[in-house]
């Protein structure tokens, strides 16, 4: 029986429960991903890290459940933990970028797996707000480190495009703010 383009739906499963993620978000969420995906790709070069971008599950406590999330982009480092389409380790590094669909989620539930997975750096990007939100890991709990919006027109008083951000574990990759949000109007 041929596959049909509905046989294919991209779906996550937190606490037991099925959430559909398709249709798919904006362009604008793909393009912010792919940007952040392209500077961490090149900065991983050489390492034993790998980067993600929408396509591998994270299954967060698979000695409970068979429960998993698909961040936007991840950093996995230990390699011993992917397996076919899924990854059960800690990774070191995520992204969650928004959309009108999974804002709430990704401020809130995902936001409370990835602490209590012990997720070291989490990124939550707005594409439409051109915003980003920074939270470290510190003592088990999320602090909100640094937040910015994209302010890209120079004769304004907060210009800020040029702003660089460094990741916190991987001191070699750093983009500016307005690499985040290129091509996103």
């Amino acid at each position: 029986m041929p596959m049909l383009k509905e046989d294919f739906v991209k779906t996550e499963k937190i606490n037991g429960v099925i959430y559909n993620m398709s249709p798919s978000p904006s362009y604008q969420h793909g393009v912010v991903n792919g940007n952040i995906y392209s500077v961490i790709k090149n900065g991983l070069k050489g390492s034993l890290c790998l980067p993600f971008m929408e396509n591998l599950d994270y299954k967060y406590h698979p000695e409970i459940t068979d429960d998993y999330v698909i961040p936007d982009v991840m950093i996995v480092c230990d390699r011993k933990h992917l397996k076919g389409g899924s990854y059960t380790g800690t990774p070191r590094f995520i992204v969650e970028t928004l959309s009108p669909a999974t804002a709430l989620k990704d401020k809130t539930v995902k936001k409370e797996i990835y602490q209590k997975a012990g997720v070291e750096e989490y990124w939550i990007v707005s594409p439409k707000e051109r915003g980003i939100e920074i939270y470290y890991l510190e003592n088990g709990a999320y602090v909100l480190t640094y937040s910015f919006i994209l302010q890209d027109d120079k004769e304004e008083e907060h210009y800020n495009a040029d702003t660089v951000i460094t990741l916190k574990e991987f001191p070699n990759i750093s983009m500016t703010l307005e690499e985040i949000f290129e091509n996103v109007e």
